[in-house]
């Protein structure tokens, strides 16, 4: 990462909501109906270079979860966020979903003239940060 731009300021996360959202293989290795629908518990978590800022509630029997939630971290030589949903197990470890990686960098020069990002980030994840993220250096 020696070329990467790092970010120095106030992070400004609001999680908004999550479509789509289907458990993995490994999740249903322990349910009895493998190939039926099955509603998750899910929860996300904020990380800024590792370190966790923030964590949703956890949303019971939906794959579509709806937090408008804010999370604010003060950032130093930032690199990047990470969003992961994870499935609230009743036992043991929490069953992981899905998960994205932001580049503060490409988020900065996606950003407008107020400094702030808006956007639906998406890969199996798909998690909208409403208008009130902001990068403030």
């Amino acid at each position: 990462m020696s070329g990467a731009m790092k970010f120095n300021g106030y992070l400004k996360v609001r999680i908004g909501e999550a479509v789509g959202l289907q458990p993995t293989r490994w999740s249903l290795r322990h349910s009895l109906f493998r190939k039926g629908y099955q509603l998750l518990d899910p929860y996300v978590t904020v990380s800024v270079d590792q370190v966790r800022v923030g964590q949703t509630s956890t949303k019971q029997k939906t794959n579509k979860p709806t937090y408008n939630e804010e999370f604010s971290a003060t950032v130093t030589d930032g690199h990047q966020i990470e969003l992961s949903v994870f499935h609230d197990t009743p036992i043991g470890y929490d069953d992981f979903v899905a998960n994205c990686t932001l580049h503060f960098q490409d988020l900065l020069r996606s950003a407008g003239p107020s400094d702030s990002f808006e956007g639906w980030v998406s890969s199996r994840l798909q998690e909208k940060l409403e208008p009130g993220s902001s990068l403030n250096e």
